[in-house]
């Protein structure tokens, strides 16, 4: 089910000889470029009774009608599931997001998710694409995640993101000793053979990765890692294309690898370390409305700590 709404505005003067979409995007400014412009392709949008192309020029006092379409999620249902809000106001949520917690309905998980969470927190939520939700963390990575909750804050939010002005930080744990920290500028796309997976490949989009070492042990590193784009398991992919895939990661992360003669401890701690070892630790952004700048951290989850505990007091035992 779904609600349309028709909205009328006219070229103004200073709108002769733009783009169709770009008019739109100035007459709608609640609504994304990309929004629009798919509302155009569907036919939703006729300028005099006509329709016309995304490119094709507008001019003064041409009548535009668009009949916009807002999704009410109702293939995913509210449920009563536990959620950790670092903040929250009329636009804006920032939600912890545990280990485990997918968050999207999707085959094999269409209920249990954050967007089945959100709705519940928030009915209202269903107005939006996607509940608000604008972009996305692995099932197995913890850490913080941006929810808009007005179709402003859901413009601004999409468009920061695309112009990369929405900083977000991890940390990560990765097999190996890099010499020094650097940059990961490779294109990922779906794997060649293997679908479910992601890959470095030609016909991939671009993708950049910036790390930094933290702290080092004698077999891995910790890592701080910051994006310039937002592919599909971009870390998970780069850092396994560098050689230095993060610990149990169960895609990416090959056989697993010890320090020698490490204990028994940290032996079991890797071993039983069932999820890639990746947080997102810090997220800062400008209030889609106030115009604030804002930073959020996540502590890091009590199994993370575990590890690091373990990898700081790993020594040799054969006397070495």
């Amino acid at each position: 089910m779904t609600e349309e709404i028709h909205l009328q505005g006219v070229v103004s003067p200073e709108l002769s000889g733009k783009r169709l979409d770009q008019a739109l995007a100035s007459l709608f400014p609640d609504y994304s470029r990309s929004r629009l412009t798919g509302w155009i392709r569907e036919g939703r949008v006729q300028v005099d009774g006509e329709q016309r192309k995304p490119k094709e020029k507008v001019w003064p006092g041409e009548k535009i009608v668009l009949r916009a379409v807002l999704d009410n999620n109702e293939s995913c249902q509210a449920e009563d599931l536990p959620l950790e809000l670092l903040y929250e106001d009329e636009h804006l949520l920032v939600v912890n997001k545990p280990a485990g917690l997918v968050v999207h309905p999707a085959a094999g998980n269409w209920s249990g998710t954050l967007q089945n969470a959100l709705l519940h927190h928030d009915p209202e939520l269903e107005k939006l694409p996607r509940a608000g939700i604008v972009h996305r963390l692995d099932k197995d990575t913890t850490g913080l995640m941006v929810v808009a909750r007005s179709l402003p804050a859901h413009k601004h939010l999409v468009e920061a993101l695309q112009a990369r002005k929405i900083k977000r930080e991890y940390m990560a744990v990765i097999n190996g000793l890099p010499t020094a920290g650097g940059t990961v500028d490779a294109p990922i796309g779906r794997h060649p053979v293997n679908r479910l997976r992601m890959a470095v490949t030609a016909a991939g989009k671009p993708a950049r990765t910036h790390f930094r070492i933290r702290e080092r042990f004698r077999a891995h590193t910790l890592v701080d890692v910051q994006l310039e784009s937002g592919r599909t398991h971009q870390i998970r992919v780069h850092m396994a294309y560098i050689h230095h895939p993060l610990v149990g990661d169960p895609v990416y992360g090959g056989r697993l690898k010890l320090p020698p003669a490490a204990s028994e401890t940290l032996r079991s701690l890797l071993r039983g370390f069932g999820r890639q070892a990746l947080h997102a630790r810090r997220l800062s952004l400008t209030h889609p409305i106030s115009g604030e700048e804002m930073t959020w951290v996540s502590p890091v989850p009590e199994d993370l700590v575990a590890l690091l505990e373990g990898l700081r007091g790993d020594v040799q035992t054969d006397g070495a």
